[in-house]
């Protein structure tokens, strides 16, 4: 099979594409015929060799990178029940040890694969899962974000943000998004969400107080960079922030604020409550750009530039 490969853990220069071994499936795994893989900003820190590093995988090569893709079922293990050949499926793949999505196939565990819900497309649902689980783990489980709350969104543009301002809006909280640029807000604009502000451009601590006087009862920052210690001051006395791990500056707070930095790891049971808001036909997946999978190289440099929602790669014309 034809897939983008790591010789070395290094920059954008380190992706190669040529022909690999098409991987083998145990007895709980399938075989997805890739149509298209999802990119992400962590894949510069897996490329760069980062998670290897920090969890000490000692990974081997060729090293094919890819957290979340769709396609088709092109084989099944013995003991798959719930999945059939030919059933259209989208799944998280984060440091599948068969390799990534980055790939004409990959060997995945069927835990992690859910047929795509006719609300999205093949192509939506190849860049929504790793965005989509990060910001309802963050919304849910750590916000644990309640009808008629306010909350902050920074990066509400991004990947994981625009993700979380729908889900936000459509749990029933007041959503005050912080997006970048003129083309963030006018996607969040037409995503639906009332309040936007632009990060770069608008006095965001004056759009803040306007919206909540009293402070925000929660926030959710999907993105760093200068403004993050300053909108702080914009959340209650006892508010909750949240940030994915991986966001830098780490906000400073004080003790009357909680904050909670935490993983979007893809499990069985988030992976279902995901597909149920998708399946509900109140998310919508933005994707900026697709690339085809020789294109690896210009698609990483396009992941340091300015984008918004998510960017995708082509890899089989199915």
């Amino acid at each position: 099979m034809k897939a983008v490969v790591l010789d070395r853990f290094g920059g954008p220069d380190a992706l190669m594409v040529r022909d690999v071994s098409i991987p083998s499936i145990g007895d709980n795994e399938v075989l997805i015929q890739v149509q298209y893989a999802g990119i992400g900003q962590w894949d510069i820190f897996e490329r760069e060799g980062g998670y290897d590093e920090m969890l000490g995988l000692h990974s081997k090569f060729p090293y094919i990178l890819g957290s979340e893709g769709s396609g088709t079922i092109y084989a099944k293990g013995k003991n798959v029940e719930s999945l059939a050949i030919g059933d259209k499926v989208y799944a998280p793949g984060f440091l599948n040890p068969k390799g990534g999505f980055y790939a004409e196939f990959v060997a995945i565990d069927s835990n992690y694969v859910s047929k795509i819900p006719e609300s999205i497309t093949l192509k939506e649902a190849s860049v929504i899962s790793g965005v989509g689980l990060t910001a309802l783990r963050g919304l849910e489980d750590v916000l644990e974000l309640n009808k008629d709350e306010s909350i902050m969104i920074l990066g509400a543009s991004g990947g994981v943000g625009h993700l979380a301002v729908q889900l936000a809006k459509n749990m029933g909280a007041r959503v005050f998004a912080i997006a970048s640029g003129e083309d963030g807000v006018a996607m969040l604009k037409k995503l639906g969400v009332c309040t936007v502000v632009d990060g770069n451009r608008d006095d965001v601590l004056s759009a803040g107080r306007k919206f909540t006087p009293e402070g925000f009862d929660t926030a959710l920052f999907t993105a760093g960079g200068e403004l993050v210690n300053s909108i702080v001051q914009c959340v209650r006395k006892g508010g909750r922030i949240a940030y994915p791990n991986g966001i830098y500056p780490i906000p400073e707070t004080k003790s009357d604020i909680s904050l909670t930095g935490y993983n979007g790891e893809p499990e069985p049971e988030i992976i279902k409550r995901l597909n149920n808001w998708i399946s509900s036909g109140k998310l919508k997946v933005h994707i900026d750009e697709v690339f085809l999978l020789e294109d690896a190289y210009k698609a990483h440099l396009a992941l340091i530039n300015h984008y918004v929602g998510k960017l995708c790669l082509k890899v089989n014309d199915l």
